[in-house]
């Protein structure tokens, strides 16, 4: 169960929560959800995407059932420190796309006394960790993992597999380019496709 931060007067920094898993599993729902809460409270947020991102559009942060939140499209990590000045609360979606200067980023941030919210995937379509997101786990207070449910086995499903024949590592998409897929699922899927190979 993921639990705020106290705020404590004396100490006046922020801290890093990181909301990692696979496609569909809720990431950015689950983001929304806790700018939303801070909005509510009055707290002065602003949300980040990388600029490649223009799957449902280039201005909003979209969930896939169509929740959405404004958001400033960004080409790379360093553009954020300047346009989060005097903020609470910065988001930050679709992490693993960002350069690793995002780690750097996400810590100055937080070391000024910002809560920063964080949602990505934690492995790319063949498994592996993506991008920084490794690191941006291992600085962050506080780690989500959400988990979407096996199209194939309907158990919990932590992996992206893609079910187009595109082997870029990004790949921007959603039900036609993946599916997501638990160990044995993906495990099946994978040896299945090397016998063709």
């Amino acid at each position: 169960m993921f639990l705020e931060n106290t705020v404590n007067a004396n100490e006046q920094f922020g801290w890093i929560e990181v909301i990692c898993g696979s496609m569909f599993s809720g990431k950015t729902e689950e983001l929304i959800r806790r700018l939303k809460r801070a909005q509510f409270a009055q707290q002065k947020i602003e949300i980040f995407k990388p600029a490649i991102d223009l799957r449902y559009d280039d201005q909003l942060v979209t969930s896939h059932d169509q929740n959405q939140i404004p958001s400033t499209p960004v080409p790379a990590a360093a553009n954020i420190p300047m346009l989060a000045d005097s903020c609470d609360v910065v988001g930050i979606d679709e992490a693993q796309f960002f350069d690793d200067e995002i780690v750097k980023v996400c810590n100055d941030l937080a070391n000024r006394g910002i809560r920063v919210i964080v949602a990505g995937l934690d492995m790319d379509y063949r498994g592996n960790p993506f991008g920084p997101m490794p690191a941006l786990m291992a600085t962050a207070e506080y780690v989500t993992k959400v988990h979407a449910i096996c199209t194939r086995t309907g158990n919990l499903a932590h992996y992206s597999y893609r079910t187009s024949k595109e082997d870029d590592l990004l790949l921007l998409g959603e039900k036609e380019n993946y599916e997501p897929l638990s160990r044995a699922a993906y495990f099946h899927a994978n040896k299945k496709n090397n016998k063709k190979s």
